[in-house]
């Protein structure tokens, strides 16, 4: 009898932190399926299983490539906190675009699949600094000199996700997004506040 009720208990306690474990999960916003919360390793390994290539970690940001959304070399940058190895945040860059109709091509298409999932965006911004061009060619200089905003933002009680169209120093343009888990995001900001 008392085997009995001791296997009992273990399954019982088994099954409890399984559970536990689950529900803690759910809370958290999650990319690929995975939520985005665990070290660093943990979440990478998980990204492996998803089929993504690590290339390497520099100044606690992890670099994957692969696959996603049915976009070919995309490159994902994972992050921790600076002062603990908690991921807070995943970034999606996309391929390089080399026209402005192939690059709001490829934004309206990740907009329209991110609306389908999380409903109507919370805010968004879609024009050009200085002046509307009027051709493709225009257009895609305004992104490469800095003068384009363009970003859509969805807030859902697990995080924030951040769709937009961006250049980097190299004059290089495409569509990044980005996914902050509020649990773990606000994290970061409380210790962001005790340093002050």
């Amino acid at each position: 009898m008392k085997r009995l009720m001791s296997l009992l208990f273990c399954v019982i306690s088994i099954y409890t932190s399984f559970a536990q474990a689950k529900t803690d999960a759910s809370k958290h916003l999650s990319f690929k399926g995975v939520p985005i919360d665990g070290t660093l390793a943990e979440y990478v390994a998980k990204m492996k299983q998803q089929g993504f290539t690590y290339k390497g970690t520099k100044d606690g940001i992890a670099l994957l490539e692969g696959e996603f959304a049915s976009y070919n070399n995309c490159t994902i940058g994972v992050s921790t906190l600076t002062q603990k190895d908690l991921v807070c945040k995943v970034v999606i860059i996309f391929p390089e675009r080399h026209t402005w109709s192939s690059l709001i091509t490829n934004y309206n298409s990740i907009k329209e699949l991110l609306t389908e999932k999380y409903g109507n965006p919370s805010g968004a911004v879609e024009e050009f600094q200085s002046y509307t061009p009027d051709s493709d060619g225009s257009k895609m200089t305004q992104v490469q000199l800095g003068a384009c905003n363009y970003y859509t933002t969805y807030e859902t009680e697990k995080g924030t996700i951040q769709l937009s169209i961006e250049r980097d120093r190299l004059i290089r343009c495409f569509v990044k997004l980005i996914y902050v888990d509020k649990i773990n995001g606000e994290t970061v900001r409380k210790q962001a506040l005790d340093d002050l």
